[in-house]
């Protein structure tokens, strides 16, 4: 990001689980609002473009089993796209509900997305939908929750700035971008490999410039999963790269790829290796044994490893369990690598847990703390 812009933010600065524990609280909280007949609270959440605002709270309500609807008011250009189309009957004229207005009781959440781009002229006019959950033509039916998503102000960004009467009207968080959780939900939704390796290994890339963001990234990772070989197709993975992303992070991405680099063992190798030292140790020690120790490419291996367990919440064969107690116990791990590895596992299943509980590791472990 352009460091010559101060950026106005609101509300603490927190990553996307912690922005998840927030939302879930609050709307907890106001079903209980909702009980004794008191008004909620619309959220809004701050952060640059492309760091996966709008797709957190859409898997939170997936997850939640909570109905979506969506707007992006940036694209009202008149009050009638949020008040409905007035029709007449018996001398009456009263209002149609938009198309996206929910009709079914919730619970569900209206996104409201990048809020602040919209008009001033729309911004009024929703000031009453957060303050009471209605306008004069329809309301939210009962259960229904408001959130929205805005770019920060004082920038480079074409936005409109919120009066205090706008922002008072809702409660703010903003968020921001952390690695390991970004490579663990790209686990989960199965982001090349290759791209996650990249993503760990040079974490300063993400939002290294305006067009380089978590989002243009997984657009590029997309749309190299069909090409197998990236070092046989470099024209085209150049090509494609530069359609997504800056020149820095392109020209990375591209070294990243000579260098061999996106050839690190996958999790499922190291789980499945039959022969682990001529499999994985070996090659391995290759790759990272350069003029200094590559410990960003084990720290990543780390990381994607421990993802990789807990995100599918795989049960260890025995097989496996020794793969793993094996990969820890590398000679040139470095031990802080070791004991993160530890922690994160005890987040696990019980047959994760039961991996510190190998006396081999045990005892590594505490002699190097």
């Amino acid at each position: 990001m352009n460091q010559q812009h101060h950026y106005i933010f609101y509300g603490t600065e927190a990553y996307a689980s912690e922005v998840e524990l927030f939302l879930s609280h609050i709307l907890s909280n106001h079903h209980k609002l909702e009980s004794s007949h008191r008004k909620k609270t619309p959220i809004c959440i701050w952060g640059f473009h492309g760091i996966g605002k709008t797709e957190l709270v859409e898997a939170f309500a997936k997850e939640k089993g909570y109905q979506w609807s969506y707007i992006a008011p940036a694209q009202f250009e008149e009050m009638g796209d949020l008040l409905g189309m007035p029709t007449v009957k018996d001398g009456k004229t009263s209002f149609a509900p938009p198309e996206w207005v929910p009709q079914t009781e919730g619970p569900g959440i209206l996104l409201i997305d990048d809020v602040n781009r919209a008009d001033d002229r729309i911004l009024r006019g929703i000031m009453q939908l957060l303050q009471n959950g209605e306008l004069t033509s329809w309301s939210l039916p009962k259960g229904w929750h408001i959130v929205l998503t805005a770019n920060p102000d004082g920038g480079d960004y074409s936005v409109t700035p919120l009066d205090d009467a706008m922002l008072t009207r809702m409660m703010h968080i903003t968020m921001r971008f952390d690695v390991k959780e970004w490579a663990k939900w790209a686990e989960k939704t199965k982001v090349d490999p290759r791209g996650i390796n990249f993503v760990l290994t040079y974490p300063e890339i993400v939002n290294s410039g305006e067009r380089s963001t978590p989002r243009s990234l997984v657009q590029f990772f997309q749309s190299i999963e069909q090409i197998e070989d990236l070092e046989q197709e470099l024209g085209m993975v150049q090509i494609l790269a530069d359609s997504c992303l800056n020149k820095e992070t392109a020209t990375s991405f591209i070294a990243f790829v000579r260098d061999k680099l996106g050839r690190l063992p996958s999790p499922s190798d190291i789980l499945n290796a039959q022969r682990f030292d001529q499999e994985i140790k070996e090659p391995l020690w290759e790759m990272v044994n350069q003029s200094t120790l590559r410990i960003d490419l084990l720290s990543t291996l780390s990381t994607r490893l421990v993802n990789y367990l807990l995100v599918n919440d795989i049960k260890i064969e025995p097989s496996s369990f020794e793969n793993i107690k094996s990969f820890m116990l590398l000679d040139f791990i470095p031990n802080d690598l070791r004991l993160g590895m530890a922690t994160d596992l005890m987040k696990g299943n019980s047959s994760l847990k039961n991996i510190m509980a190998d006396p081999d590791l045990s005892l590594l472990l505490l002699e190097n703390m």
